[in-house]
């Protein structure tokens, strides 16, 4: 007998990329079929979760920034969408800000039977299980056992030989993207990210990259569409720029080649967390490391972790100057990619570490 099972994450791509060992835990149930309702920015990356079976998507107003309008028709829209697939129940996944009441409330009148979320507001008759932050839910856990936490809570779990951590499906061949850095070692730089205070300089970017090179380790620069004018500043005359030349899944494959990925906090590092790919993660402290940092693979983590913005979930840096990020040198960053991948001494350039 089939088990229509809804789980919903409604941000990013990162989020949804986290929420994936919850995800296969709800598809290891007898008879389980797996939709997972995401958000606009997170659709692509839940197509790329194994156990599940289809992707819904819908621009939630409470979690899309910027928010698109609440009206009656849309929310009609998605209440009709949902009932359609008559769910047997559903799992709502947030981080420890967000409220899964306003979904329940929809999730409930599309007639879902069962519904689980973890709240610490009163959640009267929108939560069949509830879990309660801070008491049935540590605050700092890692987004991913937050998530197989409250799937736990519905009766998901793990199936046998599932260690839990990050997976996606098997991405494609990118040997045509890469040229003739195919099958070699190389790097990838992605100096994007959606909010302005998760970003380290450009030109921080830029000059790594031709450091990277100099020590013998070819760059490539990634990035969406609407980052081209920043991956071609950051590549250069040095580095393969594939700023808005692939897809999520086309930028898995090119991560799963990579010896180490230099990233902030954004998509990408989960992405190569998912694919064993070592992470350099220039991290501002905005959200609390403990939760978003790259997920049970190498990595090394840079940014002043106690920096007077740390916990704000700023989008934009409140400290003049962005010092949490902007104070990490490039050659700091060298240094960390060398803890991760076996490198060739370099011959030294002063001009280079004191442009």
């Amino acid at each position: 007998m089939t088990r229509r099972v809804l789980v919903v994450r409604l941000d990013g791509a990162g989020d949804v990329v986290l929420a994936g060992p919850a995800v296969r835990a709800a598809a290891a149930a007898p008879g389980a079929e797996v939709t997972l309702l995401c958000g606009p920015d997170g659709a692509a990356a839940g197509g790329l979760l194994p156990g599940v079976r289809r992707v819904l998507e819908w621009a939630s107003p409470w979690v899309v920034a910027p928010a698109p309008p609440v009206s009656t028709p849309d929310v009609d829209g998605i209440i009709a969408r949902l009932a359609a697939h008559a769910f047997d129940e559903a799992v709502v996944l947030t981080s420890f800000h967000q409220s899964p009441l306003p979904t329940a409330l929809l999730l409930r009148l599309a007639g879902i039977p069962r519904i689980t979320g973890a709240s610490v507001d009163y959640p009267g008759s929108l939560l069949d299980v509830r879990l309660r932050p801070g008491e049935d839910l540590p605050e700092d856990l890692p987004e991913p056992e937050r998530a197989l936490a409250i799937a736990a809570a519905a009766g998901f779990g793990l199936p046998p030989g599932d260690d839990g951590r990050l997976a996606v499906r098997r991405p494609p061949a990118v040997g045509p993207l890469l040229g003739s850095l195919s099958g070699r070692p190389y790097a990838v730089l992605h100096p994007g990210a959606a909010v302005p205070a998760r970003r380290w300089p450009a030109e921080h970017h830029r000059r790594t990259a031709r450091l990277l090179a100099r020590a013998g380790l070819p760059v490539v620069v990634t990035g969406g569409t609407g980052e081209r004018e920043l991956t071609a500043a950051v590549a250069g005359d040095t580095a393969l720029d594939l700023g808005g030349r692939t897809d999520l899944a086309q930028l898995t494959g090119v991560l799963a080649g990579a010896a180490v990925l230099v990233v902030g906090n954004t998509g990408a590092a989960h992405l190569a967390a998912a694919v064993g790919t070592p992470v350099v993660s220039l991290f501002a402290p905005v959200v609390p490391a403990v939760r978003w940092r790259p997920y049970r693979v190498p990595h090394v983590l840079l940014g002043d972790q106690d920096a007077p913005c740390r916990g704000s979930r700023a989008r934009i840096c409140p400290v003049p100057g962005h010092p949490c990020l902007t104070r990490i040198a490039p050659e700091r960053v060298l240094s960390a990619v060398r803890r991760l991948v076996a490198m060739p001494v370099p011959v030294g350039d002063p001009q280079e570490g004191s442009s």
